[in-house]
């Protein structure tokens, strides 16, 4: 077999893993949800080797996504980290066996205090399905590996309940976009989800004059603060309308002096505009649907002028 047909070969054993467990979602998954769901301490992850990396996953999306969730190392827990389970916790356990050691050592100790416990395995009829609150079925007809050994398909199908158990809570718990960026806030995925009032040129970064500005003063206002724009205001900081490097070009196209006209002859009425609370990614889409390059935060509310948040502040770096 050459290379590129194995390797599409695990690829297909591993999807054909995950879409059987599709048909496998029965009753089962809601209980799991509903414990899960309503677990008032944490969410402990447990497993073996390979099983125990996919636990590390599991928790981490479940953490980042509003379940408290930890990993606990079951060699270790038998070593004196059981004390970090209490009876409020849900105990998640998966080994594909059923049978693995170092977990059914952990079984006494989680009934006698109480906790609650969740088996993804492989093995319905396992002594760790038996001794669970509910079992998850995670059998597939075979790993991926060429001589059917490695924890391959078995490990993906676990990872893919894991998720779906996760995006299920996500939903029901109501988690929103602002919950994720409260959670995420550093890196790239950090700045998609900020606030565009994080982002934006405010006070003397805010480009701004008033109507009756004359327009060589305009396009001195924009050249100095270099967003290509400037809001026209009132008195008041009312947002009245919006000039544009574009607006400038199409004047000259029909005024042959267009620094005889005043700011107020030049300017686009009922501009886009966005709140102090809008994520950055939501202004990111805004721009390219609309095709600007700058969108005026205004004050919720009003029309007041808080600020401009211009494309390239919402452009991650690669």
């Amino acid at each position: 077999m050459s290379d590129l047909s194995l390797a599409r070969k695990v690829l297909e054993t591993e999807a054909a893993a995950i879409l059987a467990l599709v048909a496998r979602l029965d009753g089962t998954f809601d209980r799991t949800v509903a414990l899960l769901r309503e677990c008032r301490g944490r969410v402990i992850l447990t497993g073996m080797g390979k099983s125990g990396i996919i636990c590390r996953k599991i928790a981490a999306t479940l953490t980042s996504t509003g379940t408290p969730a930890q990993f606990l190392h079951p060699a270790e827990a038998i070593h004196g980290d059981l004390g970090v389970i209490r009876k409020e916790d849900v105990v998640v356990a998966l080994s594909y066996s059923g049978e693995t050691d170092e977990i059914l050592r952990l079984l006494e100790t989680i009934r006698r205090l109480g906790a609650k416990l969740v088996a993804i395995t492989g093995r319905p009829t396992s002594t760790l399905a038996r001794a669970a609150d509910v079992a998850l079925d995670c059998s597939v007809a075979e790993e991926a590996c060429p001589l059917n050994l490695v924890p391959t398909a078995s490990t993906t199908a676990a990872l893919a309940i894991g998720d779906a158990l996760a995006m299920t809570l996500l939903v029901e718990k109501g988690f929103r976009q602002e919950d994720f960026a409260n959670l995420h806030p550093g890196g790239k995925l950090g700045k998609r989800l900020m606030r565009v009032e994080t982002l934006m040129h405010a006070g003397k970064q805010c480009p701004s004059v008033k109507p009756n500005t004359r327009m060589r003063d305009v396009i001195y206002e924009m050249s100095s603060k270099q967003l290509g724009m400037t809001c026209v205001v009132d008195e008041g900081g009312q947002l009245l309308g919006i000039i544009t490097d574009g607006d400038l070009r199409r004047q000259m196209e029909r005024t042959s002096d267009v620094l005889t006209l005043a700011a107020g002859d030049v300017m686009t009425r009922g501009p886009v505009t966005a709140s102090r609370a809008t994520l950055a990614v939501e202004a990111l889409n805004i721009m390219e649907q609309r095709k600007i390059t700058s969108i005026v935060v205004v004050e919720d509310g009003s029309h007041q002028v808080a600020g401009v948040v211009h494309l390239h502040d919402l452009w991650l770096e690669p």
